[in-house]
């Protein structure tokens, strides 16, 4: 089943028309997409958009043969013209299944948004699943009560990351599922910058105008299992490490700071955190980090590792001098040592965030100058344990391995 990719972007295209913005201005070429639209096997069309004719001529195919044009979402603006020799496009309600002449069968698919996704199966068996625009599902069982796996899945990665933990979650998507961004809007500059996040996902791009074949192996990128992300203060290294695992479920978030009593300031960027955190993730707070990477389960983010070191700091007595150097410092190697080893032993995919604090104003106190030194020999260590390793400096990640 071969599938032709007539437009990749938003409803209203990309660049947005008439929108000044940095991400549009420099979304040209192949970055430059058309609104969303499929044609399978030249036979379905899922999604009818301005200008669809002409796509499928630059291409290299006709709308002749189409059979059948399907809509996922309402669409707003003026009506659509359809096409000469097309026929009239409509929807599927929720839970029933479409078959075509052809051998292409095709099941609408409920949305936790306004929309309905479309599962097609191919006349030898290839499933492939496409997704509005900002939606999710909301029920992936058949007509028999059993959840599908998908050879090829078309989705909004970037408006709606959950929603491939939702497929995950289900098993509806594997490890060999081609996973392929479409509805592709302005919220993240294109280019290099959109391949880095599509590939934590384990997802892809194509530009306007690809054919595609379901069920074809591509080599698309692993997700790291180990990640280090760094930054300086509210540099967005925490929004960083949190979206590369945004697209798995079950998650656990493992706060290495604890409660603070009576620190509003504290409580309220704990607060923030929890706010951006996917409601299905758990949360623990705990700075015992061994235990956790030698055991199975899910994805571990680790924020962060620069109060992990204050903690253990505290416990071997490293802020008096006498105590550092009569057995503080050593133990302080062990522990580090303890932690690296757990990190290259670990089966889990884990995720751990850490401050930079080297290139700042050296510190005023002998006892400052022990943490920034500490703290920089733990990251070393650290990520060595990684396949890859991101600084984050304004909000953009800089990726120094991997």
């Amino acid at each position: 089943m071969d599938v032709t990719l007539l437009g990749t972007g938003a409803p209203v295209g990309l660049p947005r028309p008439g929108c000044p913005c940095a991400a549009c201005a420099v979304a040209l070429g192949q970055d430059a997409r058309a609104a969303t639209a499929l044609l399978v096997d030249g036979t379905l069309l899922l999604d009818l958009t301005p200008g669809a004719a002409f796509a499928a001529a630059r291409a290299g195919h006709s709308l002749a043969g189409v059979r059948q044009v399907l809509l996922s979402h309402p669409h707003d603006g003026p009506a659509v013209e359809v096409p000469a020799g097309l026929p009239q496009p409509g929807r599927v309600p929720d839970g029933r299944e479409l078959a075509l002449l052809t051998g292409h069968r095709v099941r609408a698919v409920a949305m936790d948004a306004p929309g309905t996704g479309y599962a097609v199966t191919g006349p030898n068996g290839q499933r492939l699943l496409y997704l509005p625009p900002g939606a999710a599902p909301a029920g992936l069982e058949n007509g028999n009560g059993a959840v599908e796996s998908y050879d090829m899945v078309l989705v909004d990665v970037v408006g709606r990351p959950d929603a491939l933990a939702k497929l995950r979650a289900v098993g509806a998507l594997g490890p060999t599922t081609d996973v392929v961004a479409v509805h592709l809007d302005h919220d993240v500059p294109p280019g290099a910058e959109l391949r880095r996040r599509l590939a934590a996902a384990g997802a892809r791009a194509v530009p306007d105008g690809a054919t595609l074949t379901v069920g074809v192996y591509e080599d698309v990128p692993d997700v790291p299992r180990r990640t280090l992300v760094l930054g300086g203060a509210r540099s967005g290294k925490s929004v960083e490490a949190e979206r590369r695992l945004e697209a798995f479920p079950d998650v656990l978030y493992v706060a290495t700071g604890g409660q603070r009593g009576g620190d509003t300031e504290w409580a309220a960027r704990v607060a923030a955190h929890r706010e951006r955190r996917p409601g299905s993730w758990r949360t623990t707070e705990t700075c015992d980090l061994v235990p956790l990477l030698a055991g199975d389960g899910a994805p571990l983010l680790v924020d962060c590792l620069s109060l992990w070191l204050t903690d253990v700091m505290d416990s071997v007595g490293a802020w008096d001098d006498a105590v550092w150097a009569d057995g503080g410092e050593r133990a302080l190697r062990e522990r580090v040592r303890e932690l690296t080893e757990a990190v290259r032993a670990s089966r889990r995919t884990v995720v751990a965030v850490s401050n930079e604090v080297g290139s700042g104003i050296v510190p005023a106190t002998a006892s400052g100058r022990r943490y920034r030194d500490e703290l920089g020999r733990l990251n070393a260590a650290f990520a060595g344990e990684c396949e890859q390793v991101v600084l984050v400096v304004a909000g953009q990640a800089l990726v120094l391995r991997g």
